[in-house]
């Protein structure tokens, strides 16, 4: 064996050797833990886990359960507003600066900022712009327009719409980096052709741009819908679920069954719940993502 060969395998030992940490890392603290918990929900577990098997017990009373069907729903109601709000006005954040304006750099920090703060802050924030007697509807009346009312976040009907606003201002930062690299990547002469052409903007971009930015939208939809699922930190912070249990969601429910009503199996299946559908919005995408990059190795 050459010198450069026994240099390059020493150098892939101590590489793998390296990642030893993090791999028994994602193997007992991740993927030991995601067993536990399906196995947790098949037993009749309460406070401390036990090993006595009910089979599917825990799943029926989850599905059984007012409270779990309705923070379904409003996981999907918020779900959509969360996923469209982002959508659109990152992808219209993202053209605009894909104009190369004066201060692109500066934009770019602004937009993006919101993402970097935590779902707490954000919360607590959004919680005081939307209290009626404190935020934007409290200084509007205090300018005279006394007929103004902005009270989503107390109104039963309306707060999932208030929760999704405050998210919206947080997650649309990165949708609009995410669609500003792929805008990037497609040649000026594109642009070039279509004014020759005589096509407007808008027909450029519906037909053409936002195709070839599919990989790109495809990626920010299952960043944001995993996004939706763990929904939680800016849930409690601006409503702690209510008013009365108007705004639950799914991982709050968990959250309070695990260490409020102490009942580790119901907890656990309705996070195992939470993990296939997780699976089932991850396995496609990964499966798609590597279709595509064989299928460019073969052209290749």
């Amino acid at each position: 064996m050459s010198s450069i060969s026994r240099s390059r395998g020493l150098r892939y030992v101590a590489a793998y050797t390296a990642l030893l940490p993090m791999a028994a890392t994602v193997l007992l603290a991740y993927i030991g833990t995601m067993a536990w918990s399906v196995k947790v929900s098949f037993t009749s577990s309460r406070t401390l886990p036990v090993d006595n098997y009910v089979g599917l017990m825990q799943y029926a009373k989850l599905f059984d359960n007012e409270r779990w069907t309705l923070s379904l729903q409003n996981m999907a109601l918020f779900g959509v507003l969360f996923i469209v709000g982002c959508m659109v006005l990152g992808f219209a954040l993202a053209v605009f600066i894909d104009q190369k304006v004066k201060g692109e750099a500066v934009l770019r920090t602004v937009f993006l900022y919101p993402y970097a703060v935590s779902f707490v802050a954000t919360g607590l924030v959004w919680q005081w712009m939307l209290n009626p007697e404190l935020g934007i509807q409290s200084a509007v009346r205090s300018l005279g327009f006394e007929g103004f009312t902005l009270d989503w976040i107390v109104q039963q009907d309306a707060v999932m719409y208030a929760i999704a606003l405050a998210a919206v201002w947080q997650g649309s930062g990165l949708v609009m980096a995410l669609l500003l690299a792929g805008l990037r990547g497609i040649d000026d002469s594109l642009w070039k052709a279509a004014r020759i052409d005589g096509i407007p903007p808008w027909r450029v971009y519906l037909s053409i741009v936002l195709p070839m930015l599919g990989p790109s939208i495809g990626t920010a939809v299952v960043l944001l819908s995993v996004g939706v699922i763990k929904v939680f930190d800016v849930v409690v912070a601006m409503t702690q679920g209510g008013p009365g249990l108007a705004s639950e969601v799914p991982a709050k429910f968990i959250m309070d069954n695990l260490f409020g009503r102490a009942n580790i199996g119901l907890a656990s299946a309705a996070s195992t719940v939470l993990l296939i559908t997780v699976l089932a919005l991850v396995a496609p995408w990964l499966y798609a993502r590597h279709r595509a990059a064989g299928a460019e190795r073969a052209h290749g």
